[in-house]
C-alpha cells in the first residue's frame, strides 16, 4: 500500500505543477492579448527578463515525498529538487509558444504600425494643401490692405554702428496728395563722404534739420497717415535686406524705438536677379539700382545719389520688376521681411 500510495503521490504532483503551468500560460496570452493595443504596453511586454528564476518562464521541479516508517502517516518534502523530464518538455513548449506569440504580435504591431503611417501621410497631404491655400487667400486678402512705401536713405558711412542716417526719402504708391516724404537728418557728427552724395555738415547742422530722435516720431506719424486701417506697410528698398533695413532698425534702437509690428520690408534686388537670370546672357549683370534704370530706359529725375531721386527711379523698377516677374502685390508682401 505504502509503494502504491507513493506512487500516486508521484503522479499527482506533477499534474498539479502542470496544471498551474497551463494556468500560468494562460494568463500570460490573456495579458498578452489585452495589452496588444498599445505600443506602450507592447514594449512593457518584450521587456520582461525571461530568468530562470521566478518570471513567466521559472523552472518547474518536483520535490520527492518521503514517508516516515516510525509508525506516523505524517509527510514531509525532502529539500532536495528534482527536474521532471514531462515539465521540462512542457516548459520549453511554452517558451516556443510565447515567441511564436511575441512574434504574431509584433508583426500585427508592424502592421498597424504602417497603417498609421500611411495615413499621417495622407493627412499631413491634405494639411499641406489646406495650408498653400489658406496661405494663398490670407495673401491676396492681405494685399488688399497693404501700403507700399518705396524708400531710401543715405548715410555718413557703410557701418551700421558706427554710421549714421543723413538722409531720409519715401513714395507711397499709391499716389495722391503728400505721397511723396523727404529730409535731411542731422547725425550729430561730421559727415566724411560728402563726395557721394553731396551732403555736407553744414547742410545738416541747421535748427530746421532734425535729428534721428526727432525725425522718428514725425515717420512713424507719415507712415500713419498712409496706412490703411487694418491693414500692413510694406516698405520697399534696393538692397533693403543688408543696408537699409539695418542702418534703420539700429537708428530706431538707438533712440529707445521700435519698428512697428505691421511693418513689413521687401528688397527689390532678389527680384532684379530673378529678372536678369531668365533673360539671358545679353543682359548686363549689374543690378544696381543706377544700372536697373538705364536698362529699363527710366530717366533720372533730380541729382543722382540722392534718397528723393533714388525713390523716384526705385518706384519706377519695382514696377517694371513685378511685371516681367508676373508677381502680385500678394507675392511681393510674401516674399517680404520683418
Amino acid at each position: 500500500m505504502k509503494t502504491i500510495a507513493m506512487c500516486f503521490s508521484l503522479l499527482q504532483f506533477p499534474r498539479c505543477r502542470i496544471h498551474s503551468l497551463g494556468n500560468s500560460l494562460w494568463e500570460s496570452v490573456y495579458k498578452l492579448g489585452r495589452n496588444s493595443g498599445g505600443s506602450s504596453s507592447y514594449r512593457v511586454l518584450c521587456s520582461k527578463n525571461f530568468e530562470p528564476e521566478g518570471g513567466h518562464s521559472r523552472r518547474w521541479t518536483r520535490r520527492s515525498i518521503n514517508t516516515k516508517t516510525g509508525g506516523s502517516n505524517e509527510s514531509s518534502i525532502s529539500n532536495t529538487s528534482l527536474r521532471h523530464e514531462i515539465v521540462s518538455e512542457i516548459s520549453s513548449e511554452s517558451n516556443s509558444y510565447k515567441v511564436e506569440t511575441t512574434k504574431v504580435q509584433r508583426s500585427r504591431k508592424v502592421g498597424i504600425k504602417n497603417k498609421i503611417i500611411s495615413e499621417s501621410a495622407k493627412l499631413n497631404t491634405y494639411k499641406l494643401e489646406t495650408t498653400e491655400v489658406e496661405s494663398d487667400q490670407y495673401y491676396a486678402d492681405l494685399a488688399k490692405l497693404a501700403t507700399i512705401i518705396c524708400f531710401d536713405i543715405e548715410t555718413t558711412g557703410f557701418s551700421r554702428e558706427r554710421d549714421r542716417i543723413v538722409e531720409f526719402a519715401c513714395q507711397d504708391l499709391r499716389g495722391g496728395e503728400n505721397s511723396t516724404f523727404q529730409t535731411l537728418v542731422n547725425p550729430e557728427r561730421d559727415i566724411p563722404n560728402e563726395q557721394i552724395h553731396g551732403i555736407s555738415s553744414r547742410m545738416v547742422n541747421r535748427y530746421d534739420v532734425p535729428r534721428m530722435k526727432e525725425f522718428i516720431p514725425i515717420l512713424l506719424k507719415y507712415v500713419r497717415s498712409r496706412q490703411l486701417l487694418g491693414g500692413v506697410v510694406v516698405l520697399v528698398s534696393h538692397n533693403a535686406r543688408t543696408f537699409d533695413v539695418p542702418f534703420l532698425k539700429n537708428e530706431f534702437s538707438r533712440c529707445s524705438y521700435e519698428i512697428p509690428e505691421d511693418w513689413l520690408f521687401a528688397d527689390t534686388l532678389p527680384l532684379a536677379r530673378s529678372v536678369m537670370k531668365s533673360k539671358g546672357p545679353k543682359v548686363p549683370t549689374k543690378i544696381s539700382l543706377q544700372a536697373l534704370r538705364e536698362h529699363y530706359g527710366i530717366p533720372l529725375i533730380g541729382p543722382a545719389h540722392r534718397a528723393l531721386s533714388d525713390v523716384h527711379s526705385l518706384a519706377l523698377v519695382l514696377q517694371r520688376l513685378t511685371y516681367d516677374l508676373k508677381l502680385p502685390v500678394s507675392g511681393l508682401i510674401q516674399g517680404s521681411f520683418k
